[in-house]
């Protein structure tokens, strides 16, 4: 047998091309009984259905959607949260036959993925502003939706409560009467030490957004926090919260409590304090943020935010604006509120925090060290 085309199994059936064609790329066209006897003389022909490429040029769309995670691909998978996010952001996709395409930064092979992946949107998720990637996706007409990102007009974005959330965190260890307390976040350039009390936004929204949160609580009670960044590249959280508790106590002996940016940092704080023959609470507290999978058999104070919720609506708004790309389907309201949403975060108090303790052991490295 020749060449098996679209006009070969059109023949086998007694169909026309189109017909042939709307049970690959269109079946709510045709009825199920047709539809199933097409495929099955396709398959038992060797047809394996037409070419994606011309597919994709035929009706201007690709099925693809972008998703342009942060400075590291590798945390998609190695992050516990990142992955529970991208899960939902799959779940979410998976009615509308939408397939997502995971994006790098920079160049590999010649290729700039923003610039050259054929994609109908993009979802930007915890990237930094003003980066060559989002300039591209710009340039090429993308629609786009923001996710952990600072929300800009006409953009769907989705966050979370970041500041609200850190501020009822910090609040929390004001109240059991802590005053000597250490923040370990994100953004630092190796190796990663003291950050000067003044220093300027970084830029990146969601740890600019819970800096903010965790110094408004804290300033108004009079507390200055020693803080320490862990730099973002390589991505070993709790590895650089183990050492971030040492940076902290060689500042300040007198820290009773760490506040984290992630779950991820606690744990290594958690394990630091550990080694050091502090005991959690009573020596120190540690409150992390996300509430992760791990943060309940830790017994981790933390703030808890609706991965799953973010990955839908996140979703949800992928298929919109791919939707308003194709022409059927309504474009957006141009009511900010509508597009930007904004989903609560609730503390939630676990066995890791408590009142300070009047005597402390000595806060020297542990033995051996």
């Amino acid at each position: 047998m020749g060449r098996v085309t679209l006009q070969t199994v059109a023949d086998a059936v007694g169909v026309s091309r189109m017909t042939v064609s709307n049970a690959f790329s269109r079946p709510d066209q045709l009825s199920a009984d047709l539809r199933d006897r097409i495929l099955s003389t396709a398959s038992d022909l060797g047809y394996v259905g037409p070419d994606p490429a011309a597919r994709a040029l035929a009706r201007g769309s690709t099925g693809v959607v972008g998703v342009l995670f942060t400075t590291e691909l590798r945390i998609a998978f190695s992050d516990d949260v990142a992955a529970a996010f991208l899960g939902a952001i799959v779940d979410g996709l998976a009615p509308s036959g939408l397939s997502p395409a995971l994006l790098t930064t920079g160049e590999a092979g010649g290729r700039i993925p923003t610039r050259d992946v054929p994609m109908d949107a993009t979802l930007v998720f915890s990237c930094a502003p003003g980066g060559p990637e989002l300039d591209w996706l710009v340039r090429r007409a993308l629609p786009l939706v923001f996710v952990d990102q600072q929300p800009a007009p006409g953009i769907p974005s989705v966050n979370v409560d970041d500041r609200g959330g850190a501020r009822v965190a910090a609040e929390h260890l004001i109240a059991l009467r802590h005053r000597r307390i250490g923040i370990v976040t994100m953004g630092g350039a190796p190796p990663f030490g003291l950050e000067d009390g003044d220093a300027a936004a970084l830029g990146v929204y969601v740890t600019d957004q819970r800096m903010l949160g965790w110094r408004e609580a804290l300033r108004s009670a009079g507390i200055e926090p020693v803080v320490v960044r862990q730099p973002k590249v390589p991505y070993q959280p709790q590895e650089y919260g183990r050492a971030a508790l040492g940076v902290l106590l060689d500042a300040d002996p007198e820290i009773t409590a760490v506040l984290c940016f992630a779950d991820s940092l606690a744990h290594g704080v958690l394990l630091a304090a550990q080694d050091r023959g502090l005991a959690v609470p009573e020596d120190l507290s540690v409150i992390g943020f996300d509430d992760n999978a791990l943060a309940p058999s830790l017994g981790l104070t933390t703030v808890h935010q609706d991965v799953d919720e973010k990955g839908r609506l996140a979703a949800a708004a992928l298929v919109a604006a791919t939707t308003r790309k194709s022409g059927t389907g309504a474009g957006p309201s141009g009511d900010d509120d509508e597009l930007h949403i904004v989903l609560p975060t609730r503390l939630v108090v676990r066995a890791s925090t408590a009142a300070p303790r009047t005597s402390r052991p000595a806060r020297g490295r542990s033995a051996g060290r």
